[in-house]
């Protein structure tokens, strides 16, 4: 970000807007004190937090990244939410009351000693939020803070913020792609312009009146934002099935019996029936903690069935096993593409170009067809500038973009994806829609584990909502077409 000026005062609530890619993390990560120094950056102008560098204000600033990976530090939740409490001196008799008092406010309702390894992307999310709130910092700087929960977790952690901001009088600047979330919490809307500048400061209600049309262009997410109307797409031949499927992750089991395993290993309490076909498309849809990231590695032939039956047809099959655990890596190209919820686990190459070419040359595509396909995705995906920089210097909103080329960069017949809108402006989300679109169209399956409803609308997906993995065992059933909604038993 570049040419931004702008002063916020003690106590006030910002909301910071801008299209994908605009430096809004950057800006965070500056008034944090944690952009690093002049090796490596550029840096022009002057930031102040308290009148003085945020290096030495550390402290008085806390943030919440965007990747809540890279916030977990320490193996038990207690211990992970004191560990900014122990670092700025707290006294220890204050520590675990703050520590508690944090869990509660986020309604992270799990026991100090429980494994920050067992916890789904959205509790990482809620964990780290009470690792901020423990600190007490006088500046809170989050970063699309409820991007990865279910709309419930949305609605706790904006009311922990909320209800903090209230009883400590902490200013507040939120970065978030979806205006509604805060509107009501904030008392100014920042946006800043993608070319540098700000492109609107002031009143939540006269910036986003929008009366020139300027913030929409520029991909903000404003609060009438209109959903697409999916287009009518047949269904085809049936690509891949479940019966009686059981997910988890850990050794596979046969049939209804288990075997023995290390007691870490706990199946998730759903019986899954599905059938997705070609030019279909299916949400998997829950709470955080429910197993919708299970469910999508499983479909995606990562991770092995640990009861029941996951079967490809020979629509999508072929000449391969019927078991998609059992493919190698160049059989699932073609076949099931996957998009991680953690866009960073799937990235090997040193630009974003190798990065989108590494699928078409595994599976012998000519370099003029390569070079031909990596184009089309940089230029529909808004990647284009970028082609040359490293995948892990990109945005939050363009690393999610990339992992989703990457994806697409062979045409798979069916595409798992998950948490697929993560950090996009209005803009690039109506484009992964139309280009979903586009694949159902073409005979293409879509499988999305997702928390936008928007989005579930706007590709026309059935849904499979899973409940919570403490629910009485049951049997979720679903039937991958574009009306479909189900409820099961145990989800």
């Amino acid at each position: 970000m570049r040419d931004a000026t702008f002063a916020i005062e003690p106590g006030e609530r910002v909301l910071l807007l801008g299209a994908s890619g605009a430096g809004k993390s950057t800006l965070l990560a500056g008034l944090a004190g944690v952009l690093g120094g002049d090796d490596e950056g550029e840096t022009l102008g002057r930031l102040d937090v308290d009148g003085e560098d945020p290096r030495r204000a550390r402290g008085r600033s806390g943030l919440l990244l965007q990747d809540p990976d890279s916030q977990v530090i320490l193996a038990r939740v207690g211990d992970d939410v004191a560990f900014a409490c122990e670092n700025l001196g707290v006294p220890r008799e204050e520590i675990w009351p703050r520590v508690r008092r944090a869990l509660d406010d986020v309604r992270l309702g799990l026991d100090l000693d429980h494994p920050t390894s067992a916890l789904s992307g959205g509790q990482k999310q809620r964990l780290a939020l009470a690792g901020l709130l423990a600190m007490r910092p006088g500046l809170l700087l989050l970063d699309e803070p409820t991007a990865n929960l279910d709309p419930q977790g949305v609605s706790e952690v904006r009311s922990a913020v909320s209800a903090v901001l209230e009883r400590t009088g902490a200013t507040l600047v939120v970065v978030e792609h979806r205006v509604s979330v805060w509107r009501d919490v904030v008392d100014r809307v920042i946006v800043l312009g993608a070319d540098g500048g700000v492109l609107a400061d002031g009143h939540p209600d006269a910036v986003l009146a929008d009366t020139s049309n300027e913030l929409r262009r520029a991909g903000v997410w404003l609060p009438d934002q209109p959903v697409p109307v999916p287009q009518p797409v047949s269904i085809g031949a049936p690509l891949l099935t479940a019966d009686d499927l059981v997910i988890g992750r850990g050794p596979a089991v046969r049939g209804r019996r288990r075997r023995r395993r290390q007691h870490s290993v706990v199946p998730l309490p759903h019986r899954i029936d599905l059938s997705v076909a070609e030019g279909s498309a299916l949400a998997l849809t829950g709470p955080n903690g429910a197993g919708k990231s299970t469910l999508a590695l499983t479909i995606g032939g990562l991770l092995p069935a640990l009861g029941g039956r996951l079967s490809a047809e020979p629509a999508l099959a072929g000449t391969a096993s019927a078991d998609p655990a059992s493919w190698l890596s160049r059989e699932l190209l073609t076949r099931i593409g996957s998009v991680f919820q953690n866009p960073e686990h799937q990235f090997v190459a040193s630009t974003v170009r190798a990065e989108l070419a590494i699928g078409p040359h595994a599976v012998g595509k000519s370099d003029a067809d390569v070079r031909r396909r990596v184009d089309e995705l940089l230029d529909r995906l808004d990647l284009a500038g970028l082609a040359e920089a490293n995948p892990f210097t990109l945005s939050g909103g363009q690393k999610r973009r990339l992992s989703v080329a990457t994806a697409l960069a062979t045409k798979p017949r069916l595409l798992v994806l998950d948490e697929p809108t993560f950090g996009q402006d209005a803009n690039t989300w109506a484009e992964l829609v139309r280009m979903i679109g586009e694949l159902r169209a073409d005979g293409h399956a879509v499988v999305a584990s997702t928390h936008d409803a928007e989005f579930v609308a706007a590709i026309g997906a059935g849904e499979l909502r899973l409940a919570p993995s403490q629910a009485r065992e049951g049997t979720d059933r679903a039937i991958a077409q574009p009306t479909m909604t189900t409820e099961g038993g145990a989800g």
